[in-house]
């Protein structure tokens, strides 16, 4: 006796797959996965360790000195009228949130490949986990970021929030995609070129100095070359280190038109990034 009706299959394995395939809907079926790989993530960052998260405070701080004595000291970088560590610290805080999100996912294929090679489950959960988890760091270092924010406020400094700040969890999410696509991107080119590894230490290096992280675009305008001058202006990031400082210290350029402008950046380089990666992750095995 034989059925001949066919039942729904809840999973389908093939080799094809459409060109462009987001692959949300696996993605919210392992969610659970998703929030046990933050979980691990943050709790290895511990193991271990004799300061724990005090590194994190370390850190930000003194290299908001080094950029305080060097830019605005030796290199009289102006911060109009914004203590200069106060200033450094903002940039810097924002800064490091990207850094982390792009620098850590990079290597997801080359450094997972392990797992990968034993167990199947949607790939990209893994650099999501890293982007998630990195939030505690970034959560760390914006409450020290408070308390001298605090401290230079009632010290008699011309600080202050401006109504923007409604803003900020977008600010943050805009961050966390854009650091996210750029390192799907760049962990789908390390599975062939193992090299992109190397080059990526420096560029970003290269990038902290070309998104006005160590000082204001209005001195960027004022002392660099016209063509240096618009690459810095046009790049997402500098957008997003300016009006983190314009939400939080009431300083910088900001114009709605400037922010539409990363959104849509930062939106399309994370489309593009998952789509890459998600075309990867069907033959990387193979490469790496």
């Amino acid at each position: 006796m034989s059925d001949n009706k066919e039942g729904e299959w809840l999973y389908t394995i093939s080799a094809k797959r459409k060109l462009i395939d987001f692959n949300f809907k696996e993605i919210w079926r392992y969610r659970d996965l998703l929030i046990l790989f933050v979980k691990r993530d943050i709790v290895t960052l511990y193991k271990q360790t004799i300061l724990g998260p005090l590194w994190y405070l370390i850190q930000p701080l003194f290299t908001s000195v080094i950029f305080t004595l060097v830019f605005n000291n030796l290199g009289d970088i102006k911060t109009g009228g914004i203590p200069p560590f106060l200033f450094n610290l903002a940039g810097i805080t924002a800064w490091n949130y990207f850094k982390d999100c792009l620098t850590n996912t990079s290597n997801t294929f080359t450094k997972n490949q392990g797992i990968f090679g034993k167990v199947y489950f949607p790939r990209v959960i893994l650099p999501m986990s890293i982007t998630v988890s990195n939030l505690l760091k970034f959560g760390i270092q914006l409450l020290i970021f408070l308390g001298f924010f605090v401290y230079y406020k009632a010290s008699g400094f011309n600080v202050g929030i401006n109504n923007y700040i409604v803003l900020f969890p977008v600010y943050v999410i805009i961050m966390g995609m854009f650091g996210l696509g750029l390192g799907m991107i760049f962990s789908s080119l390390t599975t062939k070129y193992r090299d992109i590894t190397v080059l990526l230490n420096f560029a970003v290096q290269l990038l902290m100095y070309l998104s006005a992280v160590p000082y204001p675009m209005s001195e960027a305008k004022a002392k660099f070359p016209p063509l240096v001058a618009k690459i810095v202006e046009y790049n997402p990031v500098t957008q997003i280190i300016e009006g983190f400082r314009h939400m939080l210290l009431d300083i910088g350029d900001f114009t709605l038109n400037r922010f539409l402008y990363t959104l849509f950046i930062s939106v399309i380089v994370f489309l593009i990034g998952l789509v890459i990666f998600n075309r990867t992750e069907k033959s990387f095995i193979d490469t790496v």
